[in-house]
């Protein structure tokens, strides 16, 4: 553990706090011997649900629950937490936000002041090197008051200033990072095109190297970006030549590049006119022949795709730890509402229906904050291997946000559609959470894919084993007993030994859930072999399968660490998690029944011819009754 003094002081040089900042190693990141040429030891990957794929169980990110804040921690942490919490309190006002489409100059300059433009940058540079679990503490504050807001704060951190904090050479952090952190400068992520969404790669923008060789010249436009009417600093992609060391080939390859306002031919458009997150400025963004230096590449040449991918992994628990606070702010409203209105002569908390609904709403943010600070928490003691883990956090957590926002109306009636309860603004501001950074149905391929990959491999290896059993036996036994077990049902996953006496038979529910899976990938990669990419009804059902294993195992780990600390909501969290696995659990079973039914797999070439009608008509291809224009 490494233990260092810090003085923030904001733009005008005033002392705002100070505070310890800590940096644990756990064993479980420290780094291992350098492996010598005789002795090979690959990396072995800990990511749960892509060892899951394989039909292995990785433990080491999942039991215990990351407990990473010891008394030190905290203390800085509410060092920092406790001046936001005033923010919104006395500065921030969400309706003006909204109204106006703007953040006046006393917002903005309190938010400077407050040192959280700068959450994940390293001290040295300005920030406040705040770790990944306190900056989603302080997400999900922002979130519970201002969604537009913590967007347009949220934009800057996670992907506008992410990749030089990723990828930047030490020259262009000492450079960049100051005045994003504390110099009143915006950084802003420009990837999106016209032609261009979720395929990121297929980028048209061009960036040509300069005959004298010292500068890019940069031509192209970006659509929707967070921030780009008042950024000074752009993230950005484009194409360029590069030559296969192999083959000599040219090709085009995408290159990101740090490229700033200043520069000679950037340009933005008019703010865009949107449903919601008003105040969160969104432009185009056009490039024409800006001379862009050389040392403002950002990575290696060729290497762009690699650095969009992982900045929008590093950042996608972001959006669920955002949605925490709004889920939070929605449940109160509606509790406070059913415990006060009376209808029939009855209290609405009273109707079973009505708890039914508090209690899914309550569940979906436990498993949604469960996620986060999973996520968080292993990114914060070293883990590389959470982009699975992550994805699924973005998709369960925001379908979560929209799930208890749209309860909370229900609850509340016709009082739930007026403006003064806030919960119209949520709803618009959060409805694309489910589209930017990564669209949820684009993830959902991803989660599958991704995993069936690591599966696949491992399957082509025992084909090629088969190809010559007597020379790779061994693979071959090995391999064969462990699918015979699983067919007849003697090596079945057993979680109990992890989680707290309460939670043993939920544990086996989600058990039974991962030994399903098992089967299912191996069946559908023998079944459909590299033809699964095309079967995307089949992949969506794996996906949905995957995020609901993943949020069971983390609340049993979440829920087991309140009993054995005993926290005073355990008896509640054993309840959710015992409910949440219940639910889950059936939800796959029914995921996996359509994967194999073929009643389902019938209907869905129904779907397939359904939705050509559609296309070819342009709209609905049947009739109005009435048969008349």
């Amino acid at each position: 553990m490494l233990l260092s003094v810090t003085k923030i002081t904001n733009r005008n040089g005033q002392q705002l706090m100070r505070f310890v900042s800590v940096r644990c190693l756990s064993t479980a990141t420290k780094a291992a011997p350098v492996p010598t040429e005789k002795s090979p030891q690959p990396k072995q990957c800990q990511s749960f649900m892509m060892n899951l794929f394989s039909g292995q169980i990785q433990t080491s990110q999942l039991f215990p629950y990351p407990d990473v804040l010891n008394e030190e921690h905290k203390e800085y942490a509410q060092a920092v937490i406790g001046p936001v919490n005033r923010f919104f309190q006395e500065v921030n006002d969400h309706i003006r936000n909204d109204e106006t489409s703007n953040l006046d100059k006393k917002t903005m300059d309190a938010i400077w002041d407050l040192g959280i433009m700068g959450n994940a940058i390293p001290v040295e540079y300005g920030g406040l090197g705040l770790t990944n679990v306190v900056a989603s503490r302080l997400g999900d504050i922002s979130g519970g008051n201002d969604l537009a807001l913590t967007i347009a704060i949220g934009a800057h951190q996670s992907i506008g200033t992410k990749g030089i904090l990723l990828f930047g050479t030490e020259q262009q952090k000492a450079k960049y990072l100051p005045q994003l952190s504390s110099g009143g400068v915006i950084g802003a992520f420009a990837l999106t095109e016209p032609s261009v969404g979720s395929d990121a790669a297929s980028v048209k923008t061009k960036a040509v190297l300069s005959p004298c060789g010292k500068y890019y010249i940069l031509n192209g436009s970006k659509l929707w970006c967070t921030g780009g009417g008042v950024a000074g600093i752009f993230t950005t992609f484009a194409q360029t030549e590069v030559i296969d060391p192999k083959t000599g080939e040219k090709k085009e390859k995408m290159t990101a590049f740090i490229v700033e306002r200043g520069f000679h031919g950037v340009s933005t458009g008019p703010p865009e006119k949107k449903m919601g997150l008003k105040c969160s400025i969104t432009t185009d963004v056009y490039f024409d022949d800006v001379k862009v230096p050389v040392e403002n590449v950002l990575g290696e040449v060729g290497n762009g795709f690699k650095v969009a991918v992982n900045i929008l992994n590093a950042g996608r628990y972001g959006l669920c730890a955002m949605l925490t606070g709004t889920m939070r702010s929605c449940i109160e409203k509606a509790a406070e509402h059913v415990t006060t209105r009376v209808q029939f002569k009855r209290k609405l908390e009273e109707f079973e229906n009505v708890q039914e609904k508090l209690a899914k709403m309550a569940m979906h943010h436990y498993v949604a904050q469960t996620l986060t600070y999973m996520v968080a928490g292993n990114m914060d003691r070293g883990s590389q291997d959470y982009h699975l883990e992550a994805a699924i956090t973005k998709v369960f957590g925001t379908e979560a946000g929209w799930y208890v926002c749209d309860e909370a109306i229900q609850l509340l009636g016709g009082n739930g559609y007026m403006q003064a309860p806030g919960l119209e603004q949520f709803m618009r501001d959060m409805r694309v959470f489910r589209i930017f950074e990564g669209a949820n149905d684009v993830l959902r391929m991803f989660i599958a894919l991704t995993g069936i990959q690591s599966a696949g491999k491992q399957l082509k290896g025992l084909q090629q084993a088969l190809k010559n059993p007597l020379m790779n036996l061994g693979t071959v036994l090995q391999e064969g007993t462990k699918r015979v077990a699983r067919t007849v049902g003697t090596n079945k996953t057993d979680l109990g030994g992890f989680v707290a006496e309460p939670l043993k038979e939920a544990a086996k529910l989600c058990s039974q859930s991962i030994d399903l899976f098992s089967h299912t990938i191996e069946s559908v990669l023998v079944k459909n072999g590299k033809g699964i990419v095309e079967r995307q009804f089949i992949l969506a059902r794996i996906a949905d399968c995957a995020i609901d294993i993943y949020t069971m195992a983390c609340v049993l780990s979440r829920a087991t660490r309140a009993i054995r600390k005993g926290l005073p909501s355990s008896e509640h969290e054993t309840l959710m998690a015992q409910a949440w696995c219940v639910e889950a659990n059936y939800r796959v079973q029914q995921n996996i029944e359509r994967i194999h039914s073929r009643t389902f797999q019938d209907n869905y070439s129904r779907m397939t011819q359904i939705a050509k009608n559609i296309t070819t008509h342009q709209g609905p291809a049947h009739t109005n009754p009435l048969e008349i224009d």
